[in-house]
Order: C-alpha cells, then sequence, then structure tokens
C-alpha cells in the first residue's frame, strides 16, 4: 500500500510528453490566471483608495462629524472597486469561461441574463470579502493612516476570494 504514493508520481513522470506538456500547460494557464486576477485586484485597489481618499477628503467632507465620513466614503469606494472588479475579470481573466457559457446558452454575447447570474455570484462571493474590508478597515483606522488599514484588509481575501470565483462564478461548464 505504501508503494502506491511513489509509483503513482512515477507513473505521472512516466506519461507520454504530450500528456506532460498539457498537464504543465494547464497548470500554468491557472496560475496566469491568478496573475491576470492580481493585475485587475491591483487596478480595483487603485479605483479603492483613490475613491476612498477623494469620497473622504473631498465628496463627503461636509459631514460634521469626522468619524462618520469613513463609512459614506468606504461605501462608495468598495461598491465602485467591486464593479470595476467584475467587469474586468469577466472581460479579461475569465474571458474564455464567460464565450464557454454564452455558447451553452445560446444568448447574445453579454445576454442580460448571463450578465446578471454572473453578477450575482460575483457579488455573493465579495459579500464575504467586503464585509471582511469594511470591517477590518474601520477596525484597524483607529490605530493607523485609514488608507493603509484599507490596503492591509483587501489583501486579506483576495486569495479566497480568487478560488471561489475560479469554482464557482466563472467555472469551467
Amino acid at each position: 500500500m505504501r508503494r502506491s504514493a511513489p509509483q503513482e508520481s512515477l507513473s505521472v513522470n512516466n506519461a507520454p510528453p504530450l500528456q506532460r506538456a498539457v498537464l504543465w500547460a494547464l497548470g500554468w494557464i491557472e496560475r496566469y490566471r491568478f496573475f491576470k486576477f492580481g493585475i485587475v485586484g491591483a487596478s480595483g485597489t487603485v479605483v479603492n483608495l483613490a475613491v476612498l481618499y477623494v469620497g473622504h477628503e473631498y465628496i463627503f467632507n461636509v459631514i460634521e462629524s469626522s468619524y462618520k465620513r469613513p463609512y459614506f466614503s468606504l461605501a462608495l469606494a468598495i461598491f465602485l472597486a467591486t464593479i470595476n472588479n467584475f467587469t474586468w475579470n469577466r472581460l479579461w481573466t475569465w474571458r474564455d469561461r464567460v464565450k464557454e457559457l454564452e455558447a451553452d446558452v445560446a444568448m447574445q454575447p453579454v445576454g442580460l441574463r448571463v450578465l446578471s447570474m454572473e453578477f450575482g455570484q460575483y457579488a455573493t462571493v465579495a459579500i464575504p470579502g467586503i464585509v471582511t474590508q469594511f470591517a477590518l478597515t474601520m477596525l484597524l483606522s483607529g490605530s493607523m493612516y485609514y488608507l493603509i488599514a484599507n490596503l492591509l484588509s483587501i489583501v486579506v481575501f483576495s486569495v479566497i476570494s480568487f478560488l471561489a470565483n475560479d469554482r464557482w462564478t466563472f467555472r469551467r461548464r
């Protein structure tokens, strides 16, 4: 029984070169997809931080009590960053899977039903991250600069968000 694990790895290593190449390519594509997800996430982080700063310093500066400002600016920042990330992940990171889904359902490209379903799933995956980001930002901003607190809270949920979107929102059909 103990020999089965080494034998399995040997059988994979002894696989035909084409099979090894295909497996390597599939692994590389998945890593590459995570790289794309990271770039999209970085753009969303820029959107988030920029909107948070502009909202806090300019848009909501008329709010007299400064402790309430982050609530409004952070809500707007998270909302716009979520829309940004969904759009770019759909158009770029998981473009191949989106096209497969649209072909399977025999709908127009970017059918409203498909788009609504995907955004609903994306938002469902994002909700724990949004709650985490909001709570951590508010918690940490008491002891550090609010933009750094926000950045740290974004990093906390990134990997989980990628895996959930890869396996559910934009899964292979």
